[in-house]
């Protein structure tokens, strides 16, 4: 009995001293179950706020809020098919934004040919970046980071060096108008006068992946992977398949992204996609994914999209140059990935 009583007594003490799952403030749990999105709120209200002082324009206007998700559809589009590469501790494939580029050249130059081949031919070249990528990280085990900027650079080489650092116009290579057309539509087809085709693009994808990543087989030994992939392998798991799985997926989404961006600009140039890969990185860190791997959503990721793109458009309302908005957004960056960390801890979970 003595033995029994000291173990409730133990028990209770450790119970005082490691106080973090009871000490949950209203805000914690606020955090906890809204999560991303709580912050996305914070912003659209912010706007709200300096829109009824004066101080911005047109901010909560139907045309306005058009305009923030076209602007982040491209960039959802590339970091859900990213994240997969993030959620299975490989980090990021920085080779995205030339495999954006090359994907749109290939499809303007090969609209001579009509529009359904120069989609193909996009794929196949997304689809062979891809699967380059996987045998090198999967199979042989290459440094992601190195070997994705390493073909990044290579694609870039390519690309200046067969197409002679020329840019290409959709209207001057397709052999019929209608062929130009259905490119042109890819970013500018648009549902009910409103929601743009890249936006139903993203829906479908977020859809589709986060059933993929948190209700099949796949997804199940995918974050085993990501969580710790020793031991993935210890108990059976192909974890070279399911690495390289996942840069096939990034490659493919690079491609839509990369056909939607020159079907915007109605050009394919080497430079299309610059800087995609960053944005995505940091639109998968602020949705709540942890670069170790293992942890994360794509509604998560989903949610980081939307700060970015409220917040984009913010500062410009507010007149910010491009430089500060980088400052600025760096600096916020750092507070909303440290209000995710104490609110994970102040529900005494992990926040790694």
């Amino acid at each position: 009995m003595e033995n029994n009583k000291l173990s409730e007594t133990t028990k209770e003490e450790i119970k005082q001293i490691d106080s973090r799952a009871t000490s949950v403030n209203l805000f914690g749990r606020v955090m906890h179950y809204a999560g991303i999105y709580a912050v996305a709120l914070m912003f659209l209200l912010a706007g709200i706020v300096l829109q009824s002082l004066g101080i911005i324009n047109n901010f909560l206007t139907t045309q306005n809020m058009v305009n923030i998700l076209d602007a982040v559809s491209m960039l959802g589009i590339v970091a859900v098919g990213m994240a997969f590469v993030t959620y299975s501790g490989q980090f990021a494939d920085l080779s995205v934004p030339t495999t954006m580029a090359l994907t749109g050249i290939v499809a303007v130059q090969m609209l001579q040919y009509g529009f359904l081949p120069a989609i193909i031919a996009a794929v196949l070249a997304g689809l062979l970046i891809g699967l380059i990528n996987a045998v090198a990280i999967g199979k042989y085990k290459a440094n992601p980071i190195i070997w994705t900027l390493a073909v990044n650079y290579v694609t870039l080489g390519v690309i200046r060096l067969v197409w002679v650092n020329k840019q290409i116009y959709p209207d001057m290579i397709a052999k019929t108008q209608r062929a130009s057309d259905l490119f042109d539509a890819i970013y500018r087809l648009r549902f009910f006068n409103k929601i743009a085709l890249p936006l139903i693009l993203l829906i479908i994808l977020v859809v589709f992946l986060n059933f993929i990543m948190k209700k099949t087989k796949y997804g199940m030994q995918l974050k085993i992977t990501g969580s710790a992939q020793k031991a993935a392998k210890f108990t059976g798991i192909n974890t070279e398949k399911i690495i390289g799985i996942t840069f096939i997926i990034c490659a493919l989404t690079a491609t839509l992204a990369g056909l939607t961006i020159t079907s915007l600009s109605r050009v394919g140039a080497w430079y299309n996609g610059t800087g995609y890969d960053f944005k995505a990185v940091t639109a998968i860190v602020i949705g709540g994914m942890t670069l170790a791997g293992g942890r994360g959503s794509i509604i998560g990721v989903l949610g980081g999209v939307l700060i970015i793109g409220l917040m984009n458009n913010i500062m410009t309302l507010l007149g910010v140059g491009t430089f500060s908005q980088d400052m600025i957004r760096g600096f916020i960056f750092i507070l909303v990935v440290g209000i995710n960390a104490k609110s994970l801890r102040s529900m005494g979970r992990d926040d790694a």
